[in-house]
């Protein structure tokens, strides 16, 4: 059963189509973008400065380069998606993606050959991420969209929580070289085949280059609403403080007397407790006013941001990097969710992409500013302890979101 011949079942229906395209969009984001490359760039920070002799604020500019060229290929992307559909924009970005991760192993002392490789990355990486997917996912619940857009996003947890230490094994007992080439891999196994079976659009035929019309509002109509932008305020914030912490998380630890395979098992924990904020905030935006739950998600954020400022050993590290990773799963469910509420799916893939142009500049900028925070002072404290603050008072900005609009078929 395929396409539209699906329609007719229940969401609730272990049989139905869209399940079985959100297992294939699970390992999609597992292997992709926000998952295999943000996810293990900490583990080598400290392999790349031992081989080249690059700082950490130049190795961090490659996360940087990555993550703004991201920001600024969202919108495309996602105005192709919204114009052909995911699946013929996921085959050829994940084989970009996955092939440039393992060239990563190819690299020598002139930084600019890592940097025009982060570039290409980022270039293609929402095309690889759970921006393309959740285009499919949209289509295919309303009910049940909630815990379907938790279900997807625990592939990006599992991916944290088990490719840092994949990639540190691998690092300990060969090189950073060959952790590389099987992250790239790794991408493209898990990426290529179940996509290619199983993302479609609800109605929609494998062998179609267009999609259906979809209610709701344009991408223009969305963007001039305020509530677009206090979603996007809330969103930006959160980039900086998460993806700030996260990228340093391990040399930060390291730092602190904490041993690198004990660094890298927080960085675990942190994956593994954004599966459980994913699921949990899935199964919340079903049943209670979204806006709330962000509100929720981003004080855990907060206190796990803050915590890890004072993190001095491996258990410091691990409830920071919990909390940490609660909200950085509910974070990647709330957004694509409260966009579909507000704004239908007429629009959904661009307005998500505009959203991914802010949380990309934001998230390129808090590594960077983190790392020049540690190259000048020698510590990691002051920042974090002022991301925390901020990310906290963000938050509030969502309980001024209304109810959601009615949407018209």
């Amino acid at each position: 059963m395929q396409g539209g011949a699906a329609t007719v079942a229940n969401e609730s229906d272990f049989h139905y189509y869209g399940w079985r395209v959100v297992l294939a969009a699970c390992f999609g984001v597992m292997g992709g973008f926000g998952s295999l490359f943000v996810y293990t760039f900490t583990v080598f920070v400290k392999p790349l400065n031992a081989q080249f002799g690059w700082n950490r604020e130049a190795i961090s500019i490659g996360f940087a380069i990555a993550a703004m060229t991201v920001g600024v290929s969202s919108p495309l992307i996602g105005r192709l998606l919204d114009r052909f559909g995911p699946r013929r924009i996921i085959l050829p970005c994940m084989s970009v993606f996955g092939c440039s991760v393992a060239s990563l192993a190819l690299l020598r002392p002139a930084i600019w050959q890592f940097y025009a490789t982060c570039f290409l990355i980022g270039l293609v990486g929402n095309g690889a991420a759970h921006l393309a997917y959740a285009r499919s996912i949209s289509t295919w619940f309303q009910k049940r969209l909630g815990t379907a857009l938790a279900l997807v996003m625990v592939g990006a947890g599992l991916g944290a929580m088990i490719l840092p230490a994949a990639a540190q094994s691998v690092l300990t007992h060969s090189n950073w070289r060959i952790a590389y080439i099987a992250l790239g891999g790794l991408a493209l196994l898990l990426g290529l085949p179940l996509s290619w079976q199983y993302i479609v659009e609800r109605g929609a035929t494998q062998t179609r280059t267009t999609v259906a019309e979809y209610s709701g509002l344009t991408w223009q109509q969305g963007a001039r609403t305020y509530i677009f932008w206090i979603i996007v305020a809330v969103l930006f914030v959160s980039s900086i403080s998460m993806n700030g912490a996260i990228t340093h998380l391990s040399a930060l630890l390291t730092d602190r007397g904490v041993t690198p395979g004990e660094a890298a098992l927080c960085a675990s924990v942190l994956g593994g407790t954004s599966v459980l904020g994913r699921i949990g905030t899935g199964w919340l935006l079903d049943r209670f006013f979204g806006a709330r739950v962000a509100f929720f998600v981003s004080l855990i954020t907060a206190a796990g941001i803050y915590l890890l400022a004072y993190a001095h050993n491996f258990l410091g590290g691990s409830v920071s990097a919990a909390l940490i990773g609660i909200g950085a799963g509910g974070e990647a469910a709330i957004t694509p969710y409260l966009l579909t509420r507000y704004f239908g799916l007429r629009g959904f893939s661009t307005l998500y992409g505009l959203t991914w142009t802010f949380y990309a500049a934001a998230g390129a900028s808090g590594p960077v500013i983190l790392g020049r925070a540690y190259d000048s002072t020698g510590s990691y404290v002051s920042f974090l302890v002022i991301l925390g603050a901020a990310l906290a008072m963000a938050g509030f900005a969502n309980l001024f979101l209304p109810k959601y609009p009615r949407i018209d078929s």
